[in-house]
């Protein structure tokens, strides 16, 4: 393998939706890494989740070269649910892309991800992205951007970062706002000129990271990461550092089969890997992230990667509705056992706990649980899930509970509404400021416990026109009771199929969840209710017939169209005493205690 001389390691980092996946898009068109005439957008988000959502969800690598340099470069999620993924991919590079919208400045994330990197020393470039908006303003950007340096203690070296103006999506680059608005050449450029090299340690010994794993059917688990120092070759016998059981580490060795390195989108094979590059390893089965790969001779283990601990957990259960095992293909204790251990293999920031009858399955918010039971129902699997609940910490005889900044942007008319909300969820309003054409931004510190179910109705609140974002602070005193949803739910007291003319009976007592022809069972939950208690009505009764036909009695009957919640909405609807049945094809709500009678008993 020809490695270039010079390698440079850079991941770009930002807050979500301010534009690192289309700037990698543009990094690799300019270097013709893709066909400029090829329309995909966002080529790096792989996975249907991403696309769909338009998030990334998982840290990917790629690599150009440029002036006989490699770059290789790692497009990071943007979303404080998958921080874990933000945490270890940094461990790969030397320097940082911290992109910033030049409307929106610096957000939660951005405070997260950059702090981040300042800890581990990184070098930062800041690239105004967006420039293209109109009544932006990149020169205020760039001062808020200096004073977030300034309260994360950045080293002068830092703080004298370089800036880049930018607009990815037209596919340009310029050092001043006044140059000629071309290419991406003037970022590669600053690249070249400011971010640090990875390479130079070719004569140490060999140690290698994993920070991200790959599965080939034909050559098993694939092992990414970076070689902090040395050179490896294929068919090299080497030291594997990893954990037993009890946290210990034990070494074994290991002969490496296969060798990859990235260029552009592709994987390509090669014999050889030198000091600073980013490559995939197999061979090595039971390697994990985290693990050190070492040469035989002087083994070392590299320092191991912190995670921040989850906030929020979830019980997963084996799917017990009356329709349960129609619709999955895995639907046992055993098959969600496994499917869980196997996402715990790369994903450092989740942890479950097997209760016997369920798995409790906590994580850093309810988006990252959200992803994992989309996958899975999109897999074939049928669960049951309870509402998320937030974990506690006990210190010095006090209760600590999770606490998170949000920040909203929504227009100034719905405002109201939401601070009443927020307020009465504990929130403690930090900043309120007016932005162009009437928008408001709103900052709050609020329980985690407060989120949960706000996100739906901030959306529902603002019709769809506001943005919310947030970021995990600290474990605080915990702060007394919130109470939960306003308005109870409506209930089938029977089993069948959901019936218009019954349908048309119901709806007026509140928001109604099916359309007729829809089977439901006793204990489903098909609408919420106006008022705040629960309340049993039967969907599947008919109209009686009789002898006398008076004329305009069999006029059609008028249903408001039914309120389809996606899964982060069935997860805020939950209480306590309700849980989300997840299936392949079907999202249902339902009691724990599907009797009525039963159920009135329990209260």
């Amino acid at each position: 393998m020809s490695t270039p001389q010079t390698i440079k390691n850079v991941a770009i980092i930002a807050h979500v939706d301010h534009g690192k996946t289309t700037l990698v898009d543009q990094i690799l068109r300019t270097c013709f890494s893709i066909d400029a005439k090829e329309d995909t957008d966002r080529v790096m988000d792989s996975n249907d989740l991403e696309r769909e959502r338009g998030i990334t969800i998982l840290a990917k690598n790629t690599a150009v070269e440029y002036k006989g340099v490699r770059i290789n470069i790692v497009d990071t999620p943007g979303h404080s649910d998958f921080g874990g993924e933000v945490e270890r991919v940094l461990r790969m590079v030397d320097s940082c892309l911290l992109l910033v919208d030049a409307m929106e400045g610096p957000m939660p994330q951005t405070r997260f991800v950059l702090k981040k990197a300042l800890e581990l020393g990184q070098k930062i470039v800041l690239v105004i992205n967006k420039i293209d908006k109109p009544n932006c303003d990149p020169k205020a950007v760039i001062e808020q951007v200096f004073e977030l340096f300034m309260e994360l203690n950045a080293t002068d070296e830092q703080i004298d970062f370089p800036v880049v103006f930018a607009s990815a999506k037209n596919g340009f680059a310029i050092h001043q706002l006044e140059d000629e608005q071309k290419d991406m050449f003037p970022l590669l450029d600053v690249i070249l000129e400011h971010c640090g090299n990875s390479s130079g340690k070719e004569s140490e010994p060999f140690s290698f990271q994993v920070t991200t794993l790959d599965y080939n059917e034909y050559l098993g688990r694939i092992c990414i990461g970076r070689i902090f120092t040395g050179t490896v070759k294929v068919n090299d016998q080497v030291v594997l550092l990893g954990l037993n059981d009890k946290g210990e580490t034990v070494s074994t060795k290991h002969r490496i089969t296969k060798l990859f390195t990235f260029l552009g989108l592709k994987r390509t094979e090669a014999t050889m890997g030198t000091s600073g590059d980013i490559v995939a390893v197999a061979g090595i089965p039971e390697m994990t992230i985290g693990d050190t790969l070492a040469d035989e001779s002087k083994p070392v283990a590299l320092p191991r990667i912190q995670i921040e601990p989850p906030t929020v957990s979830m019980q997963f259960m084996v799917n017990d509705s009356p329709f349960a095992g129609k619709e999955g293909k895995w639907v046992t204790s055993r098959n969600i056992r496994e499917r869980l251990e196997r996402e715990l293999k790369t994903n450092l920031s989740l942890k479950v706990d097997d209760l016997g009858d369920s798995f409790k399955v906590s994580g850093r918010g309810e988006l990252q649980l959200a992803i994992l039971i989309e996958n899975m129902r999109r897999e074939g699997f049928e669960l049951g899930v309870s509402k998320p609940q937030v974990i506690y910490q006990e210190e010095g005889g006090q209760k600590l509970e999770p606490f998170e900044e949000i920040v909203m942007d929504m227009p100034e008319a719905y405002s109201g509404g939401v601070i009443q909300e927020l307020n009465r969820r504990k929130g403690m309003l930090s900043q309120m400021e007016t932005l162009a054409s009437g928008v408001v931004r709103v900052r709050y510190e609020i329980p985690t416990r407060g989120l949960i179910g706000f996100r739906s109705f901030f959306l529902t609140e603002t019709r769809g026109e506001g943005s919310i974002s947030g970021i995990f602070l600290e474990y605080r005193p915990f702060v007394g009771t919130i109470s939960g949803r306003t308005r109870g739910a409506i209930i089938s007291m029977e089993a069948g199929v959901a019936n218009g003319y019954a349908l048309f009976n119901i709806q007026d007592r509140g928001e109604l969840f099916l359309s007729p022809q829809i089977p439901v069972y006793v204990g489903m939950i098909i609408g919420i209710h106006a008022k705040d208690n629960d309340l049993d009505v039967n969907p599947i009764k008919e109209k009686k017939l009789s002898n006398v036909r008076a004329s305009g009695t069999d006029d059609a009957i008028r249903l408001v169209p039914p309120k389809k919640l996606s899964l982060e909405q069935a997860m805020d609807f939950l209480e306590d005493d309700e849980i989300l049945e997840v299936t392949p094809g079907n999202l249902r709500l339902r009691k724990k205690v599907l009797n009525p009678s039963m159920r009135k008993k329990r209260v």
